[in-house]
């Protein structure tokens, strides 16, 4: 796999830093995920293909131990507001006097400067601070978030992935390694520079959910089915668009202009209607197979069972029946091989671990009982 033999030090979050660690551990670096003690059960959903040590970070003897998997290691991700890790003396100025080549990524919501630097916030503060949130939602509603995707995962996880592949990639040619700052505001904000850049041409010049991209237009939206369900609508250009009209059946000369802003309204309606006169599986079958851009709103339930997507083999299964999304891209050569065992419990890998990083049995048993670490799980054999 790509990453294959890279050791990478997650310290324990909440979503963004847990998706990051999930990616390079899906093309093959070794992933050690820091867990916290006395803590009964891990919160983070992504733990695919990880490994679990669990440390008491409140001791000095614990503090030693993570120091010591993290100077042995190429990259340290870390979660944590500003100055929590310098007040451990695990600050990237210390741990990188020991190992010039560590790469250490460090993903919060603000930035490690600014005014708010230091501030709590969660993914829809991050986005409204972006600038992208007041561009997002119908006309006439407040804006709204579409779910915790765009700043948690796509402005953080992914966006600080591509970063520690970029530091990877330099340090080949400098032998250095380097801290990567991720912002989950600018990262959120970078992702949506084709909307900074686009407002030249004019797409955004008309109110929140009135233009052609963000549900204004009739040809770029979602309508119901008869059954409840839903197909979605992309038919930008003229070719497709006429293809759209082919299939529901509509006559372009008697509707208004595509590009007729005032008529935007009546043409909704006209293709709700339509829309609603067929149930899903019905509408597929008349745009399958045609250039009209119009594909069914699929459900978790179905999504894995599209021919599309099991031809693709888009979707996979772990060893406990659960479903998830397949590692993407996909490389040619070098391809993602996603762990399928389930994730692990806290401090599940404690022992082995420490072992690989030079501790002896009679050292991790010594810690254990002493409650600096913690061994815990079928596997976590002392």
């Amino acid at each position: 796999m790509a990453l294959a033999g890279l050791r990478v030090i997650e310290l324990a979050g909440l979503a963004p830093a847990p998706f990051c660690g999930m990616i390079l551990a899906d093309f093959g670096a070794k992933v050690i995920r820091v867990d916290r003690t006395k803590v009964p059960m891990a919160l983070d959903t992504q733990g695919r293909g990880k490994k679990s040590v669990a440390i008491n970070l409140k001791t000095p003897e614990g503090v030693a131990v993570l120091r010591k998997l993290c100077v042995q290691s190429d990259v340290v991700l870390e979660p944590y507001r500003q100055g929590v890790m310098e007040k451990l003396g695990l600050g990237p100025q210390e741990l990188m006097k020991e190992n010039p080549r560590l790469i250490y990524a460090r993903l919060t919501g603000y930035g490690q400067k600014g005014s708010y630097a230091s501030l709590a916030g969660h993914d829809i503060n991050y986005l409204a601070m972006s600038g992208l949130l007041s561009r997002l939602g119908r006309s006439g509603e407040t804006p709204c978030a579409p779910l915790n995707l765009l700043a948690d995962f796509a402005g953080g996880g992914l966006t600080c992935a591509l970063g520690i592949v970029l530091a990877l990639l330099e340090r080949t040619k400098s032998g250095k390694g380097q801290v990567i700052d991720a912002s989950m505001v600018e990262g959120a904000a970078y992702l949506g520079s084709f909307a900074w850049k686009s407002r030249r041409i004019g797409m955004w010049e008309r109110p929140r959910g009135e233009n052609m991209l963000d549900s204004g237009a009739p040809f770029y939206d979602t309508y119901q089915t008869s059954d409840g369900k839903y197909m979605a609508v992309g038919a930008i250009e003229p070719q497709f668009y006429r293809q759209l009209l082919k299939g529901l059946e509509l006559d372009g000369e008697e509707l208004p202009s595509q590009m007729s802003f005032s008529d935007w309204p009546q043409l909704k309606r006209t293709f709700s209607d339509r829309f609603a006169s067929r149930t899903q599986a019905e509408w597929s079958a008349v745009f399958d197979g045609t250039d009209a851009c119009v594909t069914p709103v699929l459900s978790f339930d179905q999504v894995s069972s599209h021919p599309h997507n099991q031809e693709r083999a888009s979707f996979i299964r772990d060893a406990s029946g659960e479903e998830s999304p397949a590692p993407a891209p996909l490389l040619s050569r070098t391809p993602a091989e996603p762990c399928l065992a389930p994730d692990p419990a806290i401090g599940e890998h404690t022992a082995e671990v420490l072992r690989e990083f030079g501790f002896t049995a009679a050292d991790v048993a010594k810690m254990h009982a002493a409650g600096i670490v913690e061994c815990n799980g079928v596997k976590a054999k002392l």
